[in-house]
């Protein structure tokens, strides 16, 4: 069984309404045991290595893997070397990590200098790759930061993955992929897609608030969020979603 932690869009921007929202996300996780924490994406708002040496120190020390991928505000460059501590470029972010006997791959949907998705030639052929390294008997997860479905909401409905017929077809082809894990939206959701489940993580920067909660997009009053996954033995995904106290609006 995996018990993953998520959060999602820190947009962390040098302010401290920013560092003290994330802060108090990451003070709360550090206390639970989970296997590993997953972030998916918009870890900086401008992109900035700065962002990135911030994300780095708060989420330095953490006693479980962190598993992350960049969103549509993040700089591959930037991202690479700051968070990452590698060599910059500009070829898209990919990873994976065999957690708790899950093969958890973090993909990257940026394109950059936009802000909608689309998984590349190149992820999709390392995703293939990896799990055929792996071999079909390993649970995996996708974990990416522009949902693949609608969902209901004008602001991140104007910024979809392109293209989601081709994961479709990745996930008719691939049986052992049992779940997908996005962000973007900055709003709880749980969803299905091409037959598998969608949980979208809540946002730690502000809440979306959907279009029959009234005008304003960006509820900034609401508590910063994250998600707790459960895959258990039998393939099936199950998430609790909870809120910390913000201190800082």
């Amino acid at each position: 069984m995996l018990v993953l932690a998520q959060i999602s869009d820190l947009h962390l921007d040098g302010t401290d309404r920013a560092r003290e929202r994330a802060r108090r996300v990451t003070e709360r996780l550090r206390a639970i045991p989970v296997d590993a924490l997953l972030v998916t994406g918009d870890i900086a708002d401008t992109g900035a290595e700065s962002e990135y040496e911030e994300a780095a120190r708060l989420l330095d020390g953490l006693p479980y893997p962190v598993l992350t991928c960049p969103g549509n505000h993040d700089v591959r460059a930037a991202y690479r070397k700051a968070l990452l501590g590698r060599e910059a470029s500009d070829a898209p972010v990919n990873s994976a990590e065999v957690i708790a006997g899950t093969a958890v791959l973090m993909c990257d949907t940026s394109i950059p200098g936009q802000d909608d998705g689309r998984l590349a030639p190149d992820t999709y052929e390392w995703i293939g790759r990896t799990l055929d390294a792996l071999g079909p008997e390993v649970p995996a997860l996708l974990a990416f930061h522009h949902p693949p479905v609608a969902l209901h909401a004008p602001l991140p409905d104007s910024y979809p993955l392109h293209e989601p017929e081709r994961l479709a077809e990745l996930l008719e082809r691939r049986p052992q992929i049992r779940a997908l894990i996005t962000g973007h939206a900055h709003t709880p959701a749980a969803t299905v897609f091409a037959g598998r489940p969608v949980a979208v993580g809540p946002g730690v920067t502000w809440a979306l608030r959907l279009p029959w909660e009234g005008d304003a997009v960006a509820d900034r009053a609401a508590d910063p969020g994250f998600a707790l996954h459960v895959l258990d033995d039998e393939g099936r995904l199950t998430t609790h979603f909870r809120s910390v106290q913000a201190g800082l609006r």
